[in-house]
Formats: structure tokens, sequence, C-alpha cells
């Protein structure tokens, strides 16, 4: 599986989906049953190497503001839930943080911004085909921090400055 067919899975989903994350979780799992699973793992590889690219300070920023405060486990699911919004917002996002306040059409916080269930699709369409676990995807961890300089969370006018638009649009 190549990077395009990769996103063409998420966007498929997603847009089946209505945006909704978990039900896009749920198609999602549908339509990777319906490939070997060799590819399975190949989604998750690319699912992963995503996920530990956006383990960034200036993103977990972002999140902040969006979310109203992000923890760890918020953190993580954030990073889910922006895979799953497609190469476009993703990197957007990850190339400048505070764009997705252009990015992100309509940002619901009850549903919005937590993709848990996403994390989770590759191996649960792997251990239903195959009744086993999914290996080790020989992918290099995530640093143990986040890469970047790290923010002050709780000092509002850093990131008010910091993060202009997304502000601007979410917190004003």
């Amino acid at each position: 599986m190549d990077e395009t067919e990769f996103w063409e899975l998420i966007d498929a989903a997603r847009e089946a989906a209505e945006g909704d994350p978990e039900e896009q979780a749920d198609l999602l799992v549908e339509r990777l049953l319906q490939l070997d699973p060799e590819l399975v793992l190949d989604f998750a590889r690319h699912f992963e190497a995503r996920y530990n690219r956006a383990y960034h300070w200036d993103l977990w920023g972002a999140a902040w503001v969006l979310l109203d405060g992000a923890s760890d486990d918020a953190f993580d699911y954030f990073r889910c839930w922006l895979i799953g919004q497609g190469r476009e917002v993703f990197e957007g996002a990850l190339h400048d943080p505070d764009s997705l306040a252009d990015l992100l059409e309509d940002f619901d916080e009850e549903i919005d911004g937590d993709g848990e269930e996403l994390g989770y699709a590759a191996d649960e369409a792997y251990e239903q085909l195959t009744g086993t676990v999914a290996p080790d995807l020989g992918i290099a961890p995530a640093p143990a921090e986040p890469e970047g300089t790290a923010i002050a969370f709780e000092n509002e006018r850093a990131l008010a400055e910091r993060y202009p638009r997304l502000w601007e649009r979410f917190k004003e």
C-alpha cells in the first residue's frame, strides 16, 4: 500500500461517516477487512509513522487551544483525529499548526479532536482477519518528548500570540 492508497482509505471512511470520528473508525475497519492482512499492516505503518510525526510541541499547543486543554492522552487522540481529517489538513497542520483555523471548516468540541478509535482500526482489522495480534510494525517509536520547544500551555497570552488565528476563532 502506498501513501496515496492510505489517504484514499482515510478520506473515503471520513466522507462516508460525515465527519463522525467513531463512525469513521468503524467504516475504516470494514474497509480494512476487505484487504490482505499484509496490506492492513502497511496501513498501520503509514498511520503510525504519521502519528509519530505529529508528536510536536507546536501541534500540541494548537490542540490545547482547540480543545480548551489537552492532556497527554487527549493529545494522542487528537493526533489520531488529525490523521483522520486527511492529507491536506494533516500536512497543513504539521507545517503551520495555526493554519488549522483555516483548514477546519467546522469544529465541534463535542465530537471533533478525539480520534482514539481511529488509532485502533488497523489492529482491530488485523486481529479479525488473522485471529492474532498485529506484529511489531518495525517503525521507530515516537521520541520520549515531543519535537520542538516546549510551550507554557497555561499562559493564555503566549498561546494567543503563538496561535493568533486559532485563538481568534476558537477562544474569543
